[in-house]
């Protein structure tokens, strides 16, 4: 959804020679629009300006004064309209303005920084440390990655003034008025936050899904999101949200965005160059969440090309072409020729399988597993690490039989070369599964081609090979999809002067 309130948005409007409505319905349209062109999927958009939302702050606000924790006061200091708060002589530089005269900027964002004085309702901030400190001592996870949990630790050792939670109605209209004193407008960030409950039917029915909840959030919110929020709700008597998993920044060959610089990526133009899923796949398998994370056309070519194009779709390729497969069937698995073992370590062969052959299955075997944990605990990338390396692996397994190279009259061969389609098969069907919420047109366009149904494709119910392990296969013998081409297409090298942003 989209946060519509604050100065920000009512000087960049007037700016615009627009209203600030207008301007909000333009700007959240085109939200709209990127994630539907990235195929993200949501329950609900939710916007601030929308009239359930601005009920639930007036709710919320009636909580926080209903519980003693606001006070009308006196605040002063150097306020950051971009970012919409107080900051203090710490986070500030001396600069000079583009008519040389010398100004205060924030440290972090470079941002104009103005001297304000104005009376505000108060938050009573600096009595929720201890709180906020049990809670996190309590909950060690509850902040993910850790180093973000030990940043939040050590911003509650350090001074926690108590903060402005609303602005002069002369000076900021655009925003929802605190109740009972029009002379005042709640802060935007008090205002955005309570945003997590409105969309979940606060005040009546949030409680079906709160504190159930998992935050996402940009490492630069952090202190909002970790310190402001959970004190505010504890405030209001409500529990913190159940986990905030945080993430880092893309830079542009080593360079933080911006507007000023001209290397602002546009996700349009990314996703027409590279594919829908050739971009999802390189920013979930090369996005750390813990340290910031570089982005260039090479690396993106290169890395799309490698394990999308050559990897995944060259296997799918070599393992259904009709020189290999002429029935276009999934073949059958030979127990005789990969028998069971109940511990392959140290074992120099068995039937006509090799030792890696037994750690490529139980490599395949653990992952759906490791996946699943790993999308649960906000890993994606090492997910995405683990299905790459075991797609190697399969690689190596086709490579290392040779299958082009056995003789079909000879019924032991034809035997051993199905079972080495089969196992193919077997892996490629795993990683297609694993793949869909990353890749989905490709994830798709793989499970057609090897005929697995769409009630078939569900994390709960993917087991593989159960024929090693004497089950039957629902697979066996089923003809195969229709053959749709090329997997992944290869991405070219890359044209300079249409995507590397320095030109720009």
């Amino acid at each position: 959804g989209t946060d519509e309130h604050g100065l920000k948005i009512q000087q960049a409007a007037a700016a615009a020679g627009m209203s600030p409505p207008e301007l909000c319905e333009q700007v959240s349209g085109l939200f709209r629009q990127a994630l539907t062109q990235a195929a993200v999927s949501f329950t609900d958009f939710t916007r601030t300006s929308e009239p359930r939302h601005q009920r639930a702050v007036r709710h919320f606000w009636g909580a926080l004064r209903n519980g003693g924790a606001l006070y009308k006061g006196s605040y002063e200091g150097w306020y950051c309209t971009p970012e919409e708060c107080f900051l203090p002589e710490s986070q500030l530089a001396e600069r000079r303005d583009a008519q040389g005269r010398p100004c205060k900027v924030s440290l972090e964002t470079g941002h104009q920084v103005h001297w304000t004085k104005e009376e505000n309702y108060m938050f009573r901030l600096s009595a929720f440390r201890d709180p906020l400190r049990q809670w996190l001592w309590d909950n060690p996870h509850a902040i993910s990655p850790d180093p973000f949990y030990q940043r939040v630790l050590g911003w509650l050792e350090e001074d926690l003034p108590d903060l402005s939670v609303s602005r002069e109605r002369s000076r900021l209209q655009w925003g929802i008025p605190v109740p009972s004193d029009s002379t005042q407008t709640i802060y935007v960030w008090v205002d955005a936050l309570v945003n997590y409950l409105s969309v979940v039917g606060y005040p009546e029915s949030h409680g079906e899904w709160w504190p159930a909840a998992h935050h996402v959030v940009g490492k630069d919110i952090l202190k909002f999101h970790a310190v402001y929020w959970p004190a505010l709700l504890m405030a209001a008597g409500l529990p913190p949200p159940e986990r905030i998993f945080v993430h880092s920044h893309w830079t542009v060959h080593g360079q933080k965005m911006s507007k000023s610089l001209g290397n602002v990526i546009d996700p349009a133009a990314c996703i027409g160059r590279y594919t829908l899923d050739g971009f999802r796949y390189f920013l979930l398998r090369q996005g750390v969440p813990e340290r910031d994370c570089d982005y260039y056309d090479e690396k993106v070519v290169k890395l799309v090309n490698s394990e999308l194009a050559d990897a995944l779709g060259g296997l799918l390729n070599r393992s259904t072409a009709p020189s290999i497969n002429p029935s276009n069937t999934y073949p059958c698995f030979s127990e005789s020729c990969f028998p069971k073992l109940v511990d392959y370590r140290g074992t120099k062969a068995v039937g006509r399988a090799s030792a890696e052959d037994y750690e490529l299955v139980a490599s395949v075997a653990s992952l759906p597993l490791q996946v699943a944990s790993y999308f649960e605990g906000f890993k994606v990338y090492k997910a995405l690490e683990c299905i790459a390396l075991c797609v190697r692996q399969t690689n190596s397994f086709f490579q290392r039989h040779r299958p082009w190279k056995l003789n079909r009259k000879d019924p032991a061969e034809q035997l051993w070369l199905d079972t080495i389609i089969h196992v193919t098969l077997e892996c490629l069907r795993v990683y297609g599964t694993l793949l869909q919420p990353v890749t989905p047109h490709t994830a798709d366009k793989l499970l057609s081609r090897l005929a697995v149904e769409p009630e078939e494709r569900g994390l709960s119910s993917l087991t593989f090979l159960p024929r090693y392990n004497g089950k039957p296969c629902p697979f066996e013998g089923r003809q195969l999809g229709p053959d749709t081409g090329v997997l992944f297409p290869r991405l070219e090298k890359s044209r300079q002067h249409q995507i590397d942003p320095r030109s720009s």
